[in-house]
């Protein structure tokens, strides 16, 4: 990749780790999405129920595939707990925002299950990805 080639280190590594987020972030953001539409449409749970499992299995996801990928090397200092806490308080920020995707798309405006997806895979990662990088794997 020629681009990358004429950044300095930092911000190549930077660039990389952004790809490295991108790449784990849609993985883990399909399928807490997945989980979450098959749940409110196929198990007709209430959708902020199915937001609360598909979040859930998300975090847990999300952990270990930053940890061991996205994030790898980083945050090094702080043991799994330390770590591990920090990361469950930033996704509660992103379970909080794709709750409000939820009751806003769904609930406020009347529309289907899955409208609140497309800020749920834009507008919500990028935040958490600042989050992360920023406190959780510094």
């Amino acid at each position: 990749m020629k681009f990358a080639q004429r950044l300095s280190p930092q911000h190549r590594a930077l660039f990389w780790q952004v790809v490295r987020y991108g790449l784990t972030g849609l993985f883990v953001t399909a399928c807490q999405a997945a989980i979450y539409w098959s749940l409110a449409t196929y198990a007709d749970l209430h959708v902020q129920i199915a937001n609360l499992i598909g979040y859930g299995a998300a975090v847990v996801i999300g952990y270990v595939a930053h940890s061991a990928f996205t994030f790898r090397g980083q945050g090094a200092n702080d043991g799994h707990a330390t770590r591990g806490a920090k990361f469950v308080a930033v996704s509660l920020v992103s379970y909080a925002l794709n709750a409000l995707w939820v009751w806003l798309c769904v609930t406020h405006m009347g529309w289907p299950a899955w409208s609140p997806i497309p800020a749920m895979v834009f507008v919500t990662p990028a935040l958490v990805f600042v989050l992360n990088r920023q406190w959780v794997f510094r």
